[in-house]
């Protein structure tokens, strides 16, 4: 585990109005998470009851871990009357793998001991495991350059032992993140109460983060709230970013005060200009990067 936290908490307000999403979306994650965190003991004994398992899968930089963290403060603010959440932030790489069995002995502790004890501190518990498809590993899939009898132990480790968190702990929502839906288990995935997934953004969602990372700039330097607030702008500079992920767009805004060592010295300096310089930038490494792959 890299992390246990007690929600809400005004540190951890921010991640879920950074990503830009549908908000039919981001309604639907909350209400699957206010619904299995709130009655999910009620709900136990019914033949249609939750799993206690979100999926988010896309590609690299398109919000997922952000999106997750987010949800997580959101469901504690909406459930706040009813108690705290605990939010368990794990991290599946560091599950050993070298040694037969280990794997499979790591994950069953952590879903049998370690989160079960955890869920009984406070009466909601969110569970957080970025890159799943390192720990619940397709096994139809399961390379025989690894050691593939530990990645199917390891993966019915999972699979069992989510079984028995939702027995023990109904209450306790397993949030997950993958990069390739494609390389999680069949099982692991058909648990799945909600799967979302996250695409780059387009032409209508690129000018809003555009406009969102001026703005995070401006509540620090206000001389630029005039850039961001400048619709037109947005739309020209997001017609340049076309294709990149909501990381690389936010990066390349925050980039443009470091093309110049004026506006390092003074960020309260940028201009429309820096900014659509930057993008042309980041377009260009995208159309090399992208030729470079197709070679």
């Amino acid at each position: 585990m890299t992390g246990v936290h007690a929600l809400p908490s005004d540190h951890h307000d921010g991640p879920w109005d950074a990503v830009i999403v549908d908000p039919r979306v981001k309604e639907r994650l909350l209400a699957t998470a206010v619904l299995v965190l709130r009655h999910g003991r009620r709900l136990a004994g019914s033949a249609v009851a939750p799993h206690g398992l979100v999926v988010l899968a896309g590609p690299p930089g398109t919000g997922k871990t952000t999106l997750a963290q987010g949800l997580a403060q959101a469901a504690a603010r909406a459930l706040a009357p009813h108690g705290a959440t605990t939010l368990v932030e794990v991290d599946p790489h560091a599950f050993p793998s070298e040694m037969l069995g280990e794997s499979q002995r790591a994950v069953s502790r952590l879903f049998r001991e370690d989160l079960p004890e955890l869920a009984a501190r406070r009466p909601h518990t969110m569970v957080l495991v970025d890159e799943v498809e390192a720990l619940a590993v397709r096994r139809q899939a399961a390379s025989f350059d690894t050691n593939p009898v530990d990645v199917h132990r390891a993966t019915d480790a999972v699979l069992s032992g989510l079984d028995v968190l939702r027995a023990q702990r109904p209450g306790t929502l397993l949030v997950v993140t993958t990069n390739f839906a494609e390389a999680v288990d069949d099982a692991f995935l058909s648990r799945a109460d909600l799967l979302v997934r996250t695409d780059l953004p387009d032409e209508s969602v690129i000018p809003l983060i555009v406009a969102d990372s001026l703005r995070e700039l401006a509540a620090q330097w206000p001389e630029l709230s005039g850039l961001a607030e400048d619709g037109a702008l947005h739309r020209r500079v997001g017609r340049t970013l076309a294709g990149l992920d909501g990381r690389r767009i936010r990066k390349t805004v925050h980039g443009a005060l470091a093309l110049r060592l004026e506006t390092a010295r003074e960020p309260s300096s940028l201009c429309a200009e820096d900014l659509l310089l930057a993008a042309r930038e980041a377009a260009d490494e995208l159309a090399a990067s992208t030729a470079s792959g197709a070679a």
